[in-house]
């Protein structure tokens, strides 16, 4: 288990070193175990030199708390470090911004960061040990060519092919709701007479009786071998689910599979995440999307949504939303085309990179793409005539539809879909202005987030290798991102060498109402494209200079901010935000024409319906109404129709009592124009 946990960590800090093998488009088969062990093998031999430090100097090790420790290089580790000061739950440590094994001794003087499962890094390094222990597994056990492991969002998967006779399948023993056992179904139709009792291997801690008959899968009655494989606890992975590889473009992967899992380093993360996952269910956006009618996917169009009128309203407020602080912080909208020639694609570079995941359309003798992203159309925007130094910084938003052609086992509901729409915009500045504008663009995010109350920290990616451009052009770039991160004043960190080729980025991760993490808004700056379509402008000093083109989203993908919304939220839309805002209840058939004027009575844009079934209670209208979300009931009689007023509830069950319509009204209005999160006024 060292072994692959120390493979894990390395694969982390060298990822670029393995890229190859983890695009889908350029899958090859490796070898099996002994690929495995060459891989590491070389990634150890990395370090060899470390072998040459001097061994046994005084250091002096500071911790994240302000506290300094003494250690000897070569000797002292991080793990030893955490066993001293008793920091429990610490996975991997982080000395002088690299990721760093628990057990590999400090060689100088440095500050080091004990990381538990609850941070990315550690949670990234419990899960490729989970991958690498899966995938060793399915080669040794199953003898399956396994192609790539990896982690994603929600856990560690391993794509792998097996043997046509083999069918997989995952199901759960109800001896213990955290064991979860990997089936390897044998389907051997050409020997029906070994007959149909299942032959049972088993690695872990249950019995081959923990999983009874009725939950394994049903297959006809020649079905022959059944293998076993149980994850039980600690770093070893549980699986969840096992569905067929789709590869860009849309074509299938002969029969390759992903098998989704988790892991963790302890028993108490695992319930904390079985719980997790419990509520996750509960709030899934599609359930509340089905239940809203707020939106659905068919099968005409895969990966793209249709808005019905209520999440319309969602889509149109958010987008105001945001067009509306556009216009407070400078920047102008821009419309640009749909459909471009691949020429524009080649050109930014696009073409040779990313051309599997864009849909192309033949019109002979041309070929042209639907555009992924915007850039290098504002790019052709910007080429258009000279550009003087007063003129910048441009600030160009664009909302246009963006489509990418992701493959379909990646699509989830709103999360990820093939047709969307960004808050997409791009600024062209000098480079002396590009520090301002950083730290506009991040004081952009913490206003739109507060308004959610959203909590988030930044990441700072910085060079990879490979890049692109002059080393001093990117100190200068990172040096000033830093120095916008530390005037921003919110928690950050460094993420040393996962910038983008093209140029270093600050990425924002928010924390939603259940704990989980999601990267949303991302400010990146190009170096490349500026280069590519050589844009240019007159400086002040009349010679032509090159801008700096920044890349910058602060809600991302509507879609997918719509089910981040719908989940943090739990369905219960804040009243700015609410497609079902206030349900007038009329009591009584000669009241129905008062709770027709009420319901109407809104020439400020307030999503308002009446509940006029003749056949159901007060009570029930009253429950009906608090089940569908709506923010506000009124409920409207003989009193409030000879007053003018209305009787005001929440759904939540509270009263706020009787008050005039046009009280009401202008409540209403002011909670809603006020963006705020509140259930009640």
């Amino acid at each position: 288990m060292a072994l692959f946990a120390r493979w894990s960590l390395r694969r982390v800090t060298l990822r670029s070193a393995l890229r190859d093998r983890r695009r889908h488009s350029k899958l090859h088969p490796p070898s099996g175990q002994s690929e495995r062990l060459r891989v590491f093998e070389a990634l150890r031999s990395s370090r060899s030199g470390e072998k040459g430090a001097v061994q046994g100097q005084d250091l002096s090790i500071r911790l994240a708390d302000g506290k300094t420790v003494k250690g000897l290089s070569g000797v002292t580790t991080p793990l030893q470090i955490a066993h001293n000061a008793r920091v429990k739950g610490a996975v991997v440590g982080r000395v002088n911004g690299e990721l760093w094994e628990l057990a590999r001794p400090l060689l100088e003087d440095c500050e080091l960061q004990l990381l538990g499962f609850d941070s990315l890094e550690g949670k990234e390094v419990v899960w490729r040990t989970g991958a690498c222990v899966l995938g060793g597994v399915m080669e040794t056990h199953f003898g399956a060519q396994v192609y790539r492991e990896g982690v994603s969002d929600t856990g560690l998967y391993c794509d792998y092919q097996l043997e046509n006779r083999y069918c997989v399948c995952v199901c759960v023993c109800p001896s213990s709701s955290s064991a979860v056992c990997v089936c390897v179904c044998m389907l051997q139709v050409c020997q029906p007479q070994l007959g149909s009792s299942p032959s049972v291997t088993t690695a872990g801690l249950l019995p081959p009786s923990a999983a009874p008959a009725r939950l394994l899968p049903k297959y006809p009655s020649y079905l022959p071998d059944l293998c076993f494989l149980c994850f039980v606890r600690g770093s070893y992975p549980h699986p969840f689910q096992v569905s067929p590889v789709t590869l860009p473009g849309g074509a299938k992967g002969e029969g390759m599979l992903r098998m989704m899992a988790v892991s963790f380093p302890g028993t108490k993360e695992r319930d904390q995440w079985l719980r997790e996952q419990e509520e996750a269910r509960r709030r899934d956006h599609r359930r509340i999307g089905k239940e809203q009618e707020l939106f659905f996917f068919n099968d005409v169009s895969p990966g793209s949504c249709f808005f019905l009128p209520k999440g319309a309203h969602i889509y149109n407020t958010l987008t105001d939303f945001i067009k509306s602080e556009y216009r407070r912080r400078g920047f102008s909208e821009v419309i640009t085309p749909t459909l471009y020639s691949t020429s524009l694609w080649e050109r930014s570079g696009h073409w040779e990179h990313y051309s599997e995941n864009m849909f192309t359309v033949a019109c002979k003798p041309h070929t042209f793409a639907l555009k992924p992203m915007n850039c290098p159309a504002h790019c052709v925007m910007y080429e258009q005539r000279v550009r003087s130094w007063r003129e910048l910084p441009l600030r160009w938003a664009d909302f246009g539809a963006l489509h990418r052609n992701e493959h379909s086992g990646a699509l989830g509901g709103l999360t990820r879909v093939r047709r969307f729409c960004q808050d997409d915009a791009h600024i062209f500045c000098t480079p002396e202005q590009l520090e301002e504008e950083i730290t506009a663009c991040l004081e952009f995010v913490r206003s739109v987030y507060r308004v959610f109350g959203f909590t988030f920290h930044c990441l700072l990616s910085t060079r990879p290798t490979p890049c692109l451009g002059e080393p001093a052009l990117w100190d200068s770039a990172e040096q000033q991102l830093d120095r916008s991160l530390q005037k921003f004043g919110e928690r950050w960190e460094l993420n040393s060498g996962d910038g983008a080729f093209y140029g270093p980025k600050i990425d924002i991760l928010i924390r939603d109402a259940i704990g989980r993490r999601h990267q949303c808004a991302t400010i990146q700056l190009d170096f490349q494209l500026p280069i590519r379509f050589n844009l240019q402008y007159v400086g002040v000093d009349g010679a032509a200079h090159r801008p700096v083109m920044v890349h910058r989203a602060v809600l991302g993908s509507l879609e997918r901010m719509i089910a981040i919304l719908a989940e943090n939220f739990s369905g219960k839309w804040p009243l700015w935000l609410s497609p079902a805002q206030v349900m007038v209840l009329p009591v009584g058939t000669d009241i129905e024409r008062y709770g027709r004027d009420v319901s109407e009575h809104h020439p400020a844009g307030f999503m308002a319906d009446i509940d006029d079934d003749h056949g159901a209670t007060l009570n029930r209208k009253i429950r009906s109404a608090q089940l569908a979300q709506y923010n506000f009931i009124f409920v409207v009689g003989e009193r409030e129709q000879s007053s003018g007023t209305v009787n005001v509830r929440t759904r939540g069950g509270k009263q706020l009592g009787q008050r005039s319509l046009e009280d009401a009204m202008t409540s209403l209005t002011q909670l809603r124009d006020s963006r705020s999160n509140q259930d009640e006024f």
